[in-house]
């Protein structure tokens, strides 16, 4: 049996992708709130706009899975 991802070189990679990845997440989620005319978590959360959760939502994925293929390369 092969442990090669148990490495501490392969878990630090990793770690730090992963760290990577959100903060790339995290970033484009701020974009998007300032390109809007409003601020998105006050009108998802204050008013329930139940559609505009369903798009951001769906950009999330979107950016997340962009994020997750550019990690794996």
């Amino acid at each position: 049996m092969d442990i090669e991802w148990l490495k501490p070189a392969v878990v630090l990679g990793s770690v730090m992708y992963a760290v990577i990845g959100v903060i790339v997440f995290w970033v484009s989620f701020v974009i998007v709130d300032k390109l809007t005319p409003y601020k998105l978590w006050e009108e998802i959360i204050e008013h329930k706009n139940l559609a505009l959760a369903i798009v951001i939502g769906a950009k999330c994925i979107a950016i997340g899975l962009i994020v997750a293929a550019a990690i794996k390369g």
